[in-house]
């Protein structure tokens, strides 16, 4: 298969479609996204929505995955750690690398580093001021 850049919403949407597969199959992430996603296609379209907005600069994701990410912490009993993370972001990483180049597919690796690390601080943050 010839690697291409990431160029365009087709291409970011065959990014977010073949990683989510990859988690769906995950054993420690495949429980957890199969039994809050009740509709994996709008799920898709919306993370579609999130990524192009992040490496196009486009207008169009509205939400805020940072309140779903400690809501789906808080449906796991707080149980969402370091390693569903790192798990998490080792997918992403192998499915860019497996389609994708340039400076694009690498600005979406930084990216998803640093979203990684600044939802799980907040999901720690949440927990930790529950009774405050």
């Amino acid at each position: 298969m010839t690697k291409t850049e990431i160029k365009n919403r087709e291409d970011v949407n065959k990014l977010v479609i073949t990683f989510y597969d990859s988690v769906r199959a995950d054993e420690l992430l495949g429980p957890i996204f199969n039994s809050v996603i009740t509709d994996w296609d709008e799920h898709l379209e919306k993370l579609t929505d999130f990524w192009e907005s992040n490496l196009f600069f486009k207008k169009k994701y509205t939400g805020n995955p940072l309140t779903k990410h400690v809501e789906v912490d808080k449906q796991q009993k707080g149980t969402i750690n370091g390693m569903h993370f790192g798990v998490w972001l080792n997918l992403w990483f192998q499915t860019i690398d497996n389609l994708f180049v340039g400076e694009v597919a690498q600005l979406a690796k930084n990216r998803a580093r640093n979203m990684g690390t600044f939802i799980h601080l907040k999901i720690f943050e949440a927990r930790t001021t529950k009774g405050k």
